[in-house]
């Protein structure tokens, strides 16, 4: 496979890799290890962040061991029901009662009695022991005028079996609406017997929500049956206890005849209830089992029950007794008393802390899995530092956006899909980049690393098949570097601290021009060689080199300090620096190759570095380099031939960019430029007033007294008549 071909392939195959999170979210297909991690990503912050308080205002009515002790075993009879209703209604004044059990048979004790009696038994004592032992009407009259809401159940698939007892008013007939929901639908039912139901009037079904993975994280709040929709336990308390109407909050469409979408919520007066298409709501879990107080049936029957504890309340009859007892997988605890689940969702609308998946919730999911995707292909391909910061960076992004909505604003959105994109590309990149992209970065790290710096290496393997050590020409920038009166100072120290001083002046010159993007050609004793432009196209480098070599300079000041704290002496160097066209490549012999630049131009920067000194500047640059970077501003230095060279060139020397300069420092310049013309024209008094009140300005200006002694020299001995005002140098 080409490197080319390699190159465009990652991004392609990142693409189709982050299809496996988008087409879930358009409804393509179903992942279920999508589903699983989603779920457990809802748990996961379920159980962080639910309250753990106890809820007084619903209290469990416990069926318990100790109850089926005192009282007998379940169901007991309607007779000791009925006293239960009265106790506590008229002795203990509960608000509401709630029943998570169905009567769908008679009580036939009372019959078994009636026909254990003797043949001769007169009517009328039959008459009034009948009344007596009726003990289902006894119930149904302790029913009567009460808050109760009794409970029933729905069957889903159909067992062959008839329906049992008579179902509650629906909450809302089928004609209530111009679309049918879509709700979860019956296909027969469990209910109470009619007596009962006909008492109270009021019912809702205890079916359980129970996900593919067995956990009950939603309740159906209406289940469809023969057109008409029915309430669910929890729905039906909380209308009985808060004495408000069901009613429907829909999602309309926008546009012509405002088409309907959805049903949005259910709302009992200002308390909404937010559920989902199919008009399932989430169950607000406070916490793990018992966040609600539990008393014995049978302490209520006999009294032993603080009224205060149950005044007012809210009452759910369930069971915890062995073989009674209804237990639910949850996203809180395996092992859940279905009871409890009815409870947290009266609590949780009581309180208006229901969350809530909204309508658009589905199309926001698409829209950030599309940004995450495209922000991961445009920033991903970078240095794995970068890469694993941004990943990071985005993950936290998504999570902290993720857990405000679900906290502040009840808003649940998917969090283990956007995060799972996110890993999933990162992981692809690292994965590709280190068994595909290693050898093409090897390869170069090889061919380059000892002339450019890493990030720049990182930089080219991006496009491998644009580097190359065969030899080109094109336009560079070179630039030589050297310390003045090095073999003076080398005698002075010995070999190990020499080697110490070199390191220490190397290396943070060798930094900068890395910094700056440059190429380290060589080192040459003392010296220092670099060029810009190759192997990565720069089209700045002789920005790039002008730079590079100021803050050579001011590196360099650092690097003194230093030196004179351990004893050492303080360098001076001289810079030259030139553009133009070069050969660049790999050169050499088949005994050792070298990646170097040759040609005129590179000798020329050499010869610009060697006459620094007899300017008493630091760095000199060609009329090349500075026509290519125009927004410095120059101190034009001379008209000259260096050895080697026929034509003369004019050398300039850097001050700083235009813009950073005051105006005393552009005066000067503009002062040394007219001085400078008065030379050439031979104006020799003119020129030397100027220079000389330039040199009391600055009295360390060695350019000055240089061209103050040519001056003398030529008002002594005037030159021929065909002088240029070239300088000729004579030396390298």
């Amino acid at each position: 496979m080409s490197v080319t071909i390699r190159t465009r392939l990652k991004p392609i195959l990142a693409f189709v890799l982050s299809l496996l999170f988008i087409l879930p979210a358009l409804g393509i297909f179903d992942w279920a290890l999508l589903s699983r991690l989603e779920n457990d990503a809802y748990g996961t912050r379920l159980n962080y962040t639910m309250p753990n308080t106890r809820d007084e205002r619903v209290v469990i009515l416990d069926i318990d061991e100790k109850s089926l002790a005192q009282e007998g075993r379940w169901p007991w009879g309607r007779d000791k029901l009925a006293v239960l209703m009265n106790q506590l209604f008229d002795h203990y004044g509960i608000n509401t009662l709630g029943f998570d059990v169905v009567f769908a048979e008679p009580d036939v004790t009372g019959q078994a009695l009636l026909s254990a009696l003797p043949e001769n038994t007169p009517e009328e004592l039959k008459a009034e022991l009948k009344q007596k032992l009726d003990h289902d009407g006894a119930f149904a009259q302790a029913l009567k005028g009460r808050n109760v809401v009794l409970g029933y159940y729905f069957k889903e698939l159909s067992d062959g079996q008839p329906n049992v007892g008579k179902l509650p008013s629906p909450a809302f007939p089928g004609f209530a609406f111009d679309h049918p929901l879509p709700v979860r639908t019956a296909t027969g039912y469990g209910a109470n017997l009619a007596i009962f139901q006909k008492a109270t009037k009021q019912g809702g079904h205890f079916n359980p929500q129970v996900d593919d993975d067995g956990i009950v994280r939603k309740v159906a709040m209406l289940i469809g049956y023969e057109g008409n929709y029915y309430a669910s336990l929890s729905l039906a308390v909380a209308k009985a206890y808060l004495k408000q109407p069901i009613e429907t909050v829909f999602v309309q469409g926008l546009g012509v005849g405002e088409q309907y979408i959805g049903l949005e919520k259910l709302s009992l007066g200002n308390k909404h209830i937010a559920v989902d298409q199919q008009v399932r709501a989430l169950v607000p879990y406070r916490g793990k089992s018992y966040s609600f107080p539990y008393v014995s049936a049978t302490d209520v029957l006999s009294g032993q029950v603080d009224v205060a504890q149950l005044r007012d309340k809210i009452v759910l009859v369930g069971t915890t007794a062995p073989g009674l007892l209804d237990l639910r997988a949850t996203p809180v605890e395996s092992v859940y008393p279905g009871v409890e689940i009815h409870a947290n969702l009266i609590a949780g609308i009581l309180d208006g802390m229901i969350k809530e998946r909204p309508a658009w919730a589905g199309g926001a999911e698409l829209v950030l899995l599309l940004v995450l995707t495209g922000l991961v292909l445009f920033f991903l391909p970078a240095s794995p530092l970068y890469a694993s910061l941004m990943t990071l960076g985005l993950a936290s992004i998504v999570f902290a956006g993720n857990l405000w909505l679900w906290q502040v604003e009840h808003l649940v959105l998917n969090l283990a899909q956007p995060l799972a994109l996110i890993v999933s590309l990162y992981v692809f990149y690292m994965v590709y980049g280190f068994f595909i992209e290693a050898r093409n970065k090897q390869l170069l790290s090889q061919r380059f690393g000892q002339y450019v710096p890493p990030e720049l290496v990182e930089e080219m393997a991006n496009n491998p098949e644009n580097y190359s050590l065969a030899g080109e020409s094109k336009e560079l920038t070179v630039l030589f570097s050297d310390v003045r009166g090095f073999t003076s100072i080398s005698e002075r120290l010995s070999a190990a601290e020499l080697a110490d001083l070199m390191n220490a002046y190397l290396t943070p010159m060798t930094r900068v021009i890395h910094q700056y993007r440059g190429t380290i050609d060589k080192y040459m004793g003392d010296a220092i060689m670099a060029f810009w432009g190759a192997p990565l196209n720069d089209a700045d480098h002789a920005r790039h080199a002008i730079a590079c070599s100021l803050e050579m300079l001011s590196a360099l000041e650092r690097v003194n300090e230093s030196f004179v704290a351990r004893g050492w002496p303080e360098l001076k160097i001289g810079i030259g620096l030139n553009s133009g066209i070069m050969t660049v490549g790999n050169m050499g012999s088949e005994f050792r190759m070298a990646y170097t630049v040759m040609g005129d131009e590179v000798n020329l920067g050499s010869r610009l570095e060697g006459i620094t000194k007899s300017y008493g500047v630091m760095l000199i640059v060609s009329e090349n380099t500075k026509a290519l970077a125009p927004e410095y501003a120059y101190r034009e230095l001379d008209r000259v031939r260096v050895k080697g060279k026929d034509l003369p060139i004019t050398i300039y020397e850097p001050v700083g960019l235009a813009s950073s300069l005051d105006e005393q420092t552009l005066l000067l310049l503009a002062q040394f430029e007219s001085a400078l013309t008065d030379y050439r024209q031979q104006s020799w008094l003119s020129a030397r007033d100027k220079l000389q009140m330039l040199a009391n300005l600055e009295p360390s200006g060695y350019i000055y007294q240089l061209y103050l002694e040519r001056i003398a020299h030529y008002i002594a001995e005037p030159p021929p008549a065909d002088w240029d005002g070239v300088y000729t140098f004579t030396t390298k």
